[in-house]
């Protein structure tokens, strides 16, 4: 849905617009190559302008430092948490029970993980930039947090309790969490993270029948 919705506005952009969008897009991908060949810390904002042939100007018009431009292509996912928050749940099961709540938000996060891992190298690159730099790694668990709090207000929005909406969404963050950890390559992301809510649906319905 959300990709529908940008070739939609990518369309509907003016010429100037459109090479806006032309020069931010060369931003990106000349920060993810360099930072691919240097390093985090080994790249300047000066590096990254000359790069995509653009002057400081043109780049600080996108991004307020270089830290942002590591997690631009997020925004995508953003957009599809967006979506996300609009769409109508099918639970299985009552929304008013723990378990229900997180067999409800698993469909979302397991496309969440489709998603980021639709190019495989570019998000091996990414997992491995954050691994290597302790601001990324604090600035990617704010983001996290973000997610959580976005799949809360899908269950709100459903009617779920206040108290199991949050235990639901940070459980959903969990999972997801367990599933990044324990995935071998960045192609098992989706694996692990289904069998991760498979476990903690298992362990929530072993504890309501003991």
């Amino acid at each position: 849905m959300s990709e529908r919705r940008s070739e939609v506005k990518k369309a509907s952009l003016s010429l100037v617009e459109r090479k806006q969008l032309a020069a931010r897009n060369r931003i990106v991908e000349a920060a993810d190559a360099l930072f691919a060949e240097r390093g985090f810390d080994n790249v300047s904002v000066t590096d990254i302008a000359e790069r995509a042939e653009v002057g400081r100007t043109t780049f600080f018009r996108h991004f307020g430092d270089k830290t942002e431009v590591v997690f631009a292509k997020e925004q995508a996912m953003y957009d599809a948490i967006t979506d996300a928050t609009s769409v109508v749940l099918a639970p299985t099961q009552s929304l008013d029970s723990l378990a229900g709540a997180l067999s409800a938000l698993e469909p979302l996060v397991v496309r969440l993980c489709e998603q980021a891992t639709a190019d495989l190298a570019a998000y091996e690159r990414h997992t491995l930039l954050l691994d290597a730099n302790e601001e990324l790694r604090a600035r990617d668990a704010l983001k996290n947090q973000y997610i959580a709090k976005e799949l809360e207000k899908v269950l709100l929005k459903h009617n779920a309790p206040p108290a199991v909406a949050t235990m639901a969404a940070q459980l959903a963050l969990a999972c997801y969490a367990s599933g990044h950890s324990l995935a071998a390559t960045p192609g098992d992301l989706v694996a692990e993270t289904r069998a991760a809510f498979r476990s903690t649906l298992a362990m929530s319905s072993a504890a309501a029948e003991a």
